[in-house]
């Protein structure tokens, strides 16, 4: 039976009960199949398998969707079941900055966390490593698990973990798709049936690429034939988000708005060869 529980001293007291290597799954709730796969992944390479749930104030700016992200902490506990989770922590914010957030200490990002992403979304990154960093010191796992979906946000952890000598292993998880595609994301659920419609040219774009010896020219065509789409970036960057070499292994990735829903999308692909 999972165990669902709110405050430190709980959480505290509830991983004090854990037995072998602790799986983390860091998520803003919910949950969908891509989240399930994060969680199968926790439970095949550990013991026991915590689960956090929170939608981090910190991680959204001024405009964006804080208010009208979906919520649904009952649903989430009822995956979390089905996938044998042992613990689920799920705090309200008081809880996680008992201090409130004006002059928080927080994670700076660095330079990798003002290009893509960063440079979008200012401060993005910054929310995003000071309540990672928080999940944990107080789940203290030994790995933890993030789906490649957000790749950039999986490369920032990775650094984070290495420059600041956290001693967790990053588990990265592939990419869950719908039947047509597009990638699981909780922001679907926003999407109107001729956002959708539009919205599938993200997956195309990235097959396109993969069967494309210039990935990024054969993108940027696909999208740039969806007129229901507005693009944030198409870029082309090496495996770990660096320059993209001459030829071999890269990664494209995607930022583009269906109406008022922006959607993120990334694949891995070749240079000078299509992807085999």
């Amino acid at each position: 039976m999972t165990l669902l529980v709110h405050t430190r001293p709980d959480l505290a007291r509830a991983r004090s009960g854990l037995t072998g290597r602790v799986g983390l799954v860091p998520t803003m709730g919910a949950l969908h199949d891509g989240h399930r796969a994060n969680i199968r992944r926790a439970k095949e390479v550990a013991d026991s398998t915590v689960v956090t749930v929170f939608v981090n104030p910190l991680q959204f700016g001024p405009g964006e969707d804080l208010d009208r992200y979906p919520r649904s902490l009952d649903a989430d506990l009822a995956v979390c079941e089905e996938e044998e989770v042992d613990l689920v922590f799920a705090p309200v914010e008081a809880e996680l900055y008992p201090g409130g957030r004006h002059g928080l200490t927080t994670v700076h990002a660095g330079s990798g966390g003002e290009i893509l992403e960063g440079a979008c979304r200012p401060g993005f990154f910054t929310g995003v490593l000071t309540v990672v960093a928080k999940l944990f010191h107080l789940v203290r796992p030994d790995l933890a698990c993030f789906g490649e979906k957000d790749f950039q946000q999986l490369a920032m952890v990775r650094r984070m973990v290495r420059d600041l000598d956290f001693g967790i292993e990053i588990v990265p998880v592939e990419t869950v798709r719908e039947p047509d595609g597009l990638a699981l994301s909780s922001r679907n659920t926003y999407l109107s049936e001729t956002e959708r419609a539009a919205a599938l040219a993200i997956p195309h774009a990235i097959r396109a690429a993969q069967d494309s010896p210039e990935p990024l020219a054969a993108a940027e065509k696909v999208l740039a034939s969806e007129p229901g789409l507005t693009i944030d970036y198409t870029v082309l960057c090496g495996p770990d988000l660096g320059e993209p070499p001459e030829s071999g292994p890269a990664r494209l990735l995607i930022a583009a708005r269906a109406g008022t829903t922006r959607l993120i999308d990334n694949a891995p692909v070749r240079i000078g060869e299509p992807d085999a």
